[in-house]
């Protein structure tokens, strides 16, 4: 049982810390620097830690650059405010993503002006259906041999769709309840303490005021673990954080 848990945890903190660190605040806001070797080796990391859940990078970041310029209209392509469920919010989204990666639906140039991390190989063996099919397979293995008894299972389809997940807990909640520190015209939440456990991300309506800063947190109550890693790793100089500009709020 305790391997399961682990192994649940692993996987959960994983994926959400290459979510938070490298698709949102690298891919979509460019909030530090980083070598061409490190940004590559945080590209195969998040690709391993999301594993059959992969989210490339590129479409990532344009389907958030667009959330924060269209946030909680009807242009924005994750509001909860124009769906009746989570369900219908992320099978929304999952086609815009899907238009991207295919072409079959070409972002406005605004979205992909500024620099998008690319690199075509993994992405498309990464988000390819046997690679994704690899990763639940090598899940569903591990929780033959470790879980006590079948009822475990039930957490496989989280591993499964563990990217997607996040990010429907993230773009629901963080859009619909808790308090706002900020006026910033749309409904943009914050959450404490589970802004705490998503490791800064549900800290949505501080970082809608100030979308090029990477510390999410703003109160004494708020903190961003992300951040802290992050300020870490700038310390030792993989990465050089870029301070916000005073005109970023929104």
């Amino acid at each position: 049982m305790l391997a399961i848990i682990l192994f649940f945890l692993g996987h959960w903190f994983l994926s959400l810390f290459f979510h938070s660190f490298f698709l949102h605040r690298f891919a979509s806001h460019k909030m530090y620097h980083t070598s061409k070797n490190w940004e590559r080796v945080f590209y195969i990391s998040t690709w391993l830690a999301q594993g059959s859940s992969f989210l490339v990078p590129r479409a990532y970041g344009v389907m958030h650059r667009m959330h924060h310029t269209y946030s909680d209209t009807e242009k924005d392509p994750h509001s909860p405010h124009f769906f009746k469920d989570v369900y219908q919010m992320m099978k929304s989204t999952i086609v815009i993503f899907r238009g991207f990666l295919t072409g079959k639906n070409l972002p406005d140039p605004q979205f992909t002006e500024a620099y998008l991390p690319i690199w075509d190989k993994l992405d498309k063996f990464g988000h390819h259906v046997i690679t994704r099919i690899f990763f639940g397979a090598l899940y569903t293995i591990f929780y033959i041999y470790f879980a006590p008894n079948y009822w475990w299972f039930l957490l496989l389809p989280i591993h499964f769709l563990m990217g997607p997940i996040q990010g429907a807990i993230v773009n629901w909640c963080g859009h619909k309840y808790g308090y706002s520190n900020y006026d910033n015209g749309d409904h943009s939440k914050n959450s404490t303490p589970w802004g705490i456990f998503l490791m800064g991300e549900l800290f949505q309506n501080n970082h809608h005021f100030a979308k090029d800063d990477a510390n999410f947190a703003k109160k004494w109550f708020e903190f961003d673990l992300t951040f802290f890693l992050m300020r870490g790793m700038h310390a030792v100089k993989i990465i050089r954080l870029i301070p916000a500009p005073l005109e970023s709020q929104k």
